[in-house]
């Protein structure tokens, strides 16, 4: 078994520890050390068994270990993601055991895949991304790094989602469409047009209500 970290003892954390759980009972895989959090009043605290064992730079004190990062806030993973990339840790993509991955897809490191996601053929998942319960996939779709899709968002086949995107729960986005880098896509919304970078989106079919430039 390899031993991991999962860095964020928040929310993302938990359900990334469950999966963790989940993946072993099937095939005994990964040896789950703990969290690693900046949050000071979480520190030296037990969550749902795992204790959360210092800072993020504390990382610097394990070798031979993998990490995955559990959050889902673009500009904060970022930042962990750099400082982790300069450590000799390696990303480990957690996915469910039922996911079913086609030949023809392809996951970059340090995803974090739930059950219930289903991809079909040709799609594209790139570093750091999350993809949450009930997500839909279609075919050609690209979801570059750093993005975070949360529960029941379904994304047609052509769909080019760029990078660091929030896709909120339940959202659509129809096919052919471009999501440009950082774009936000309110809960709910039905995606007819591109959005450009930075702009928010929402309500159905899907207006942008901010962004600069947008």
């Amino acid at each position: 078994m390899k031993d991991i970290l999962i860095v964020g003892a928040g929310g993302v954390g938990k359900e990334t520890a469950l999966l963790i759980e989940q993946i072993n009972e099937v095939k005994p895989t990964w040896r789950l050390l703990g969290f690693l959090d900046d949050n000071k009043s979480l520190q030296g605290t037990e969550i749902n068994g795992y204790k959360v064992l210092g800072s993020i730079d504390e990382i610097e004190s394990f070798s031979n270990v993998y990490a995955v990062c559990a959050i889902a806030s673009y500009n904060v993973k970022k930042k962990i993601v750099e400082k982790l990339s300069k450590t000799n840790i390696s990303f480990a993509a957690i996915v469910h055991p039922s996911i079913s991955i086609h030949r023809t897809c392809s996951i970059g490191e340090d995803v974090i895949i739930y059950s219930g996601v289903t991809m079909t053929s040709n799609v594209k998942i790139g570093n750091h991304v999350i993809l949450s319960p009930g997500c839909g996939i279609g075919h050609e779709a690209v979801i570059e790094d750093y993005s975070s899709i949360l529960w029941d968002v379904n994304i047609s086949g052509n769909v080019h989602i760029g990078t660091g995107c929030f896709l909120g729960t339940g959202s659509t986005v129809i096919q052919n469409i471009r999501l440009g880098r950082e774009a936000i896509i309110g809960a709910g919304a039905v995606v007819i047009k591109d959005v450009p970078e930075g702009c928010t989106a929402v309500g159905v079919p899907a207006r942008i209500v901010k962004g600069i430039g947008c």
